[in-house]
């Protein structure tokens, strides 16, 4: 199991229906339209800033590094590719004068590797930016925050709102694979070995249901989509976790790789003009995203720099 900032994911967000298989399926699928376009990444720029985006445009298309989940970047029913980051993604490059975008599956903990060993040209896969992630990369200013929130039993009957109170109350404890959830639990006083982990939140909801766990824990974004069809179960408001003893509200954004500060910087004035327009949260609204979820955070806050 990863620490939350450091080889950590974000929280993936399932939506209720969504299983493993169809995500597995969606990253197949991916991988199809991956090879039907172009076969190369553009070479590693040197000096300068880099010279990625002059070569995009040139060849007219993005290569997108995804990790096929919902709702930050995966392929739907109907063989698209989909997501708030491959959205936005389109809406950017298009501004930048690249018209199309092209997505490579790989797994979460791929990302960073397939872009510094030029696989792709940029990830696109909502991934948090924590200090350990931009000693290796560097990203955009985040497109969206995210706070932590629980899946309990409906009326919540152990009155459990924050870290504290789970611990507090001898809750039984769930969160998933790979989860920032996990480290919060632990820095609140939580036995790591005591945790249930499970594959993702339809898991830790159907657990919750079934009365395995009291509680599972996701971030606001992802208890509040997987709890909208269930008649046993509710999510909690939302709150920010203590990591480090103080209040931690974690950020997404794209990735690029540490030559590319020309593009990564074209990239972060047309996302600053979409957030000043009000046409991001367009763009994210239909993928579960709320007013909440909109941020002024940057890159430079969250590295810590």
């Amino acid at each position: 199991m990863a620490p939350p900032h450091g080889n950590d994911r974000h929280t993936p967000g399932h939506p209720p229906g969504h299983t493993r298989r169809a995500l597995l399926a969606g990253v197949a699928a991916a991988g199809a339209l991956g090879a039907a376009g172009c076969s190369r990444v553009a070479t590693a720029s040197t000096g300068n800033g880099g010279d990625l985006l002059d070569r995009l445009k040139a060849q007219g298309v993005v290569r997108l590094g995804i990790a096929g989940e919902i709702p930050f970047g995966y392929i739907d029913k109907d063989g698209r590719l989909t997501g708030e980051a491959p959205q936005l993604a389109k809406a950017i490059f298009k501004r930048l004068g690249v018209g199309r975008v092209q997505p490579v599956p790989t797994e979460f903990g791929s990302l960073i590797p397939g872009l510094n060993s030029q696989q792709f040209d940029v990830v696109a896969a909502g991934m948090y930016v924590t200090p350990e992630r931009c000693e290796q990369v560097i990203f955009a200013d985040p497109d969206y925050q995210v706070l932590d929130s629980f899946v309990v039993r409906k009326g919540n009957p152990k009155g459990l709102y924050d870290y504290k109170d789970v611990v507090a109350k001898k809750a039984r404890f769930a969160t998933g694979t790979g989860y920032a959830q996990i480290q919060h639990a632990v820095d609140a006083g939580y036995k790591q070995g005591d945790i249930l982990i499970v594959p993702d939140q339809v898991a830790g909801l159907n657990a919750v249901e079934a009365g395995r766990v009291d509680v599972f824990a996701g971030t606001a974004l992802t208890t509040r989509a997987v709890v909208e069809k269930s008649a046993k179960a509710e999510s909690t408001r939302p709150f920010a976790p203590l990591v480090d003893g103080k209040p931690r509200i974690d950020g997404g954004a794209f990735a690029f790789r540490p030559t590319e500060t020309k593009l990564r910087d074209a990239f972060n004035v047309e996302l600053h003009r979409l957030k000043k327009s009000g046409e991001l949260f367009r763009i994210l609204r239909p993928f579960g995203f709320t007013r909440a979820e909109m941020t002024d955070l940057t890159a430079k806050e969250l590295c810590g720099a």
